[in-house]
């Protein structure tokens, strides 16, 4: 249902954006660089996370990390990793598959500016062996996502 409904999704919105699916699990940031010929950091990452009563999704380069204060203080409270139940039953997507298309559940998306270092990134297609390739710019804008700073800084420690 989950690789169907992102297919679904670039076929009205992006048809010129195909899902690629490779035979290797991509279920984690570095098994997907392996499976998609790319440096973990474009691979996009798609965290799930509770705001208070709200669910957000941030989308991140592979080798960023969530800074819980610069996150705390853009999402309006401190957040917290959804679990896989709740990430798969809010998204329709399994864990290792999760993406800002196609989703289940209408949810916000935000895209840590962590992306912009590259022309094109890989996030996952809505199941652990599919993704696609495409342009920051353009996963904000099919997604109706908004920039934000929410991870560490490449190379410092958590604040």
């Amino acid at each position: 249902m989950s690789l169907d409904s992102v297919r679904a999704f670039f076929a009205a919105h992006a048809p010129d954006i195909a899902v690629i699916e490779t035979d290797d699990s991509s279920a984690t940031v570095a098994l997907a660089a392996a499976a998609h010929g790319v440096e973990p950091a474009r691979i996009a990452k798609t965290l799930s996370l509770r705001v208070g009563e709200r669910v957000v999704l941030v989308v991140a380069r592979g080798d960023a990390r969530l800074d819980n204060r610069k996150a705390k203080a853009v999402l309006g409270g401190k957040p917290r990793m959804l679990d896989a139940t709740e990430v798969e039953a809010l998204t329709g997507h399994p864990v290792g598959g999760v993406c800002p298309f196609g989703l289940a559940t209408p949810l916000p998306v935000y895209c840590d500016i962590s992306l912009k270092a590259f022309d094109e990134v890989v996030p996952a297609a809505g199941s652990t062996r599919s993704a696609v390739r495409i342009a920051p710019e353009r996963m904000l804008a099919l997604t109706g996502g908004e920039w934000v700073d929410v991870c560490q800084d490449i190379g410092t420690p958590e604040g």
